[in-house]
């Protein structure tokens, strides 16, 4: 077992497979590789998010060896008018359905996925992934999402993981 710690997303980056994690205890920053996300059901995840996590030291200096918590950083210190003003619907009682990404390109900010068991395409717009700690997804990632209607069909107004639906 490693020791348990708690430490800020620095940046991660999911073409590289990797990124950092602050941690406040003077031994610098932790490694975070993208195969122990995934194993935490995350294909992604947003800068200043809080994890709690074991920490292994390597050859190559600290690494994260498992996550046992994660708090989605949030914007939203203002209340409800900020996600209004960033286009994030009210999802209260809207269902949680199982999706599938068709693709997902994070420099056009925007991608599709789609429902199980529906050739439909589901909008999936990057402020929404963000709002939900999400900073990028692969093609073929399981997901879950509470789909609303936009302005041109439906779209995800909810994202969430696969792994970590209760």
């Amino acid at each position: 077992m490693g020791v348990k710690l708690k430490g800020t997303v620095k940046w991660f980056d999911t073409t590289k497979g990797f990124g950092f994690l602050l941690v406040d205890d003077g031994k610098g920053d932790v490694l975070l590789h993208a195969n122990v996300l995934r194993n935490f059901g995350r294909g992604s995840i947003v800068e200043g998010s809080t994890v709690e996590f074991e920490v292994q030291d390597t050859d190559k200096g600290r690494q994260v060896s498992i996550i046992h918590s994660l708090d989605v950083a949030s914007d939203s210190n203002e209340g409800s008018e900020e996600t209004e003003e960033f286009g994030v619907p009210d999802v209260a009682g809207v269902e949680m359905v199982p999706a599938r990404v068709k693709w997902f390109d994070k420099s056009k900010g925007f991608g599709f996925a789609n429902v199980y068991r529906s050739n439909e395409d589901i909008f999936l717009h990057m402020e929404i992934l963000r709002h939900f700690g999400f900073s990028d997804l692969q093609a073929g990632e399981a997901i879950v999402l509470q789909v609303v209607d936009g302005p041109r069909g439906k779209m995800a107004g909810a994202v969430h993981s696969w792994d970590n639906i209760a």
